[in-house]
């Protein structure tokens, strides 16, 4: 690599950092100000809102902002550096397009390289520090989230496989125990064939498995039903406590392994609406390469000397993040309240920029 390399390299990295920062500290004072009521309810100290809430509210945020960020942070240098007629000088000089565009490419690749592994691992354990601040905090302080925990109670139903149901009433996620009672039936076709009612339920820490109390056990066979009464049973539930009780943060919090295993379970069991899930699992692996196909595009807008000079390359970089914004989210929403595919979902924004940057690249002068 050549002394042009690096120098494009260092801008490159250093504008990118520059402007993920920026947008981090102002993300971080306006959360600050929407939420200081809460965080004064919550009687935690200044370090302990920092540590136990902010150490991952800013990688959450950086994680959704960071495509973007390195993308307006290429037009933005790139757009200085033909004013200054550097990339003339280097063209005139007799270096190919193509040869000036490669320092940029692998900065992108080193920066999304170090994206996706933090996608697919740092991220997730960052958000699970945000997620548990929210709901034990924020969310149930919350009215709306107090009122539909009103309507629904402490009751739980769940699909244990394709052909078991199970429901916990007044479950207590502390004591891992339902106290209002517990049943599980087991359907054949449309019938009935398996029926078990439970006084309560309760999870045994050191056997890690479900133990049942006073229960009544019936097996039904057409007409025919057998009956019998249960003081206390070990319970095969393939549920485990942390399953019960939803968690909204749930898809942010697994790593991608984790994610896809608890995919696989779920798919297993025959849940249903695991369309949110699949698409934070491709999105983990479009996003990074995103930062590829901006940073193409954002060479292509940028590269050429303009007499409105950079504030010009800017707004179009501006609107097109805007554009990409807004197509990811559209994608998100046809997968989740529809049929589109979700690995689609995920993918569509890059595939549609993709093409957009070959021919930007392609019509751009050399």
């Amino acid at each position: 690599m050549k002394k042009i390399d690096w120098y494009i390299i260092k801008k490159y990295l250093s504008t990118t950092i520059f402007m993920v920062l920026i947008f981090s500290v102002i993300a971080v004072v306006i959360d600050t100000s929407e939420k200081a009521d809460d965080f004064v309810k919550s009687g935690l100290s200044s370090w302990q809102i920092v540590t136990d809430y902010y150490l991952g509210f800013v990688p959450f945020i950086i994680s959704m902002i960071f495509p973007l960020m390195v993308f307006i942070a290429v037009i933005f240098f790139t757009s200085k550096m033909a004013a200054r007629s550097e990339i003339i000088a280097m063209l005139a000089s007799g270096v190919r397009y193509n040869r000036v565009l490669a320092p940029f490419m692998a900065a992108a690749l080193f920066l999304g390289g170090i994206f996706w592994v933090a996608t697919q691992i740092w991220i997730p354990k960052a958000a699970t520090i945000r997620g548990n601040f929210q709901t034990t905090y924020i969310d149930s302080k919350s009215s709306y989230e107090q009122g539909e925990l009103a309507k629904r109670g402490n009751n739980y139903y769940l699909k244990v496989d394709s052909v078991t149901f199970a429901g916990f009433r007044e479950y207590n996620n502390d004591r891992q125990m339902a106290y209002g009672g517990f049943f599980m039936d087991r359907i054949k076709g449309t019938q009935l064939i398996y029926n078990l009612r439970a006084d309560n339920i309760r999870w045994d820490t050191a056997k890690k498995s479900w133990v049942i109390e006073n229960a009544i056990e019936r097996h039904i066979d057409g007409i025919k039903e057998s009956i019998k009464k249960i003081d206390t049973m070990k319970l095969a539930l393939n549920v485990k406590p942390t399953e019960i009780k939803p968690d909204k943060y749930l898809k942010d919090k697994l790593t991608t392994s984790e994610l896809k295993a608890f995919i696989q379970a779920e798919a297993n069991r025959g849940t249903e609406g695991l369309n949110d899930f699949k698409v934070e699992r491709y999105r983990r692996d479009a996003t990074p390469f995103s930062v590829l196909v901006l940073t193409l595009i954002g060479f292509s807008v940028a590269a050429r000397k303009t007499r409105g000079g950079s504030g010009l390359n800017l707004a179009v970089g501006i609107i097109t993040a805007a554009i990409f914004v807004v197509m990811d989210k559209f994608s998100l929403t046809f997968s989740t309240k529809s049929n589109f595919p979700p690995i689609l979902a995920a993918w569509t924004p890059n595939i549609i920029f993709t093409c957009i940057a070959i021919w930007l690249h392609k019509k751009a002068p050399k």
